[in-house]
């Protein structure tokens, strides 16, 4: 087990490094300025301004300082907003972002469950068809189509929930409802699949000749091995949702970290854009490495096939 955790941090350090540095130099090849005011700048208030954040350096200084900096947990400092740290400027939006992203998550995936189970427990009638297509509606219809759906009808016509802004529960219902539209259809249509399968399957024949009712057979056997496999599903969603979604947040308001990293890009903040990749990728390989430790655990035959390889 040691010998494949340590396999795995590895992949994890060296995943990292890899993005950090494609990030840092495809910032360098971005067209434009990261200065608002440069149309009204002196020649020398340029050349001050690069001294200051150490852009009159070669490329090579300027790589160096960055993976520095961010072994220490410093991204650097943003040129947009009065010389505050990145770090500082992620970690105040990245609670909305988390809070968001959880909600979603959650309510996806356990509505997800509920209808894959449904469908694939009443396969090939009318019930598995409807939850069929609901899930390609949910997989098939982007999720800023429906927040803008969400605001219209429900927001401004029902008026039952406000329709931008942040700050009391009753804002984050209609971004949560509209983030949780992706997980939920996955998790549906994977469920389902995962399900059949499983009912299928030797050991539940068995368990039906044992004389275990119908609902023991699916509560106990089918869907709790149909549920192992979701954990691979669930990591990535997981990270994706809770470190902010760029159009969502935007569209509603929220002060997270996607609404920033549109702006970012809007005003060539290379620091603030690299540090919430970086922020981004962490979170990736940090969930896919406990995933794979999980997997690990549930099944030794993966340890072995890792050691021999």
């Amino acid at each position: 087990m040691a010998r494949y955790l340590l396999k795995r941090i590895f992949y994890m350090v060296l995943t990292l490094f890899i993005v950090a540095t494609v990030t840092f130099f495809l910032m360098k090849l971005m067209p434009g300025s990261p200065y608002a005011n440069e149309a009204k700048m002196t020649l020398t208030q340029r050349q001050i301004m690069d001294q200051q954040y150490g852009l009159n350096k070669p490329v090579w200084q300027q790589y160096l300082i960055y993976i520095g900096g961010m072994l220490h947990g410093d991204f650097g400092t943003s040129f947009q907003y009065s010389n505050q740290p990145v770090s500082a400027l992620i970690g105040a939006r990245l609670g909305a972002s988390m809070q968001l992203g959880l909600q979603a998550l959650v309510l996806g995936v356990i509505l997800g469950v509920i209808v894959g189970a449904i469908a694939a427990v009443n396969q090939g009638t009318w019930v598995d068809s409807t939850a069929t297509v609901i899930s390609i509606i949910g997989k098939s219809v982007p999720n800023f189509v429906l927040a803008v759906l969400l605001q219209y009808y429900i927001g401004l016509k029902l008026g039952w929930f406000p329709i931008a802004g942040w700050g009391q529960f009753s804002q984050t219902i209609m971004p949560t409802i509209a983030l949780a539209v992706g997980p939920f259809a996955e998790t549906a249509r994977f469920i389902r699949t995962s399900m059949v399968d499983t009912l299928s399957s030797d050991y539940i024949e068995l368990g039906k000749a044992k004389g275990l009712s119908r609902m023991e057979v699916i509560r106990k056997h089918a869907m709790r091995n149909s549920m192992i496999p979701l954990v691979t599903l669930i990591g990535p969603y997981a990270v994706a949702l809770m470190t902010g979604s760029m159009v969502i947040e935007n569209i509603f308001n929220i002060p997270g970290i996607g609404e920033q990293f549109v702006k970012s890009i809007l005003t060539n903040d290379y620091p603030t854009i690299m540090g919430i990749t970086m922020v981004y990728c962490i979170g990736l390989v940090v969930i896919l490495l406990i995933t794979d430790i999980i997997y690990g655990l549930i099944d030794p035959r993966i340890r072995l096939d890792e050691s021999e390889a």
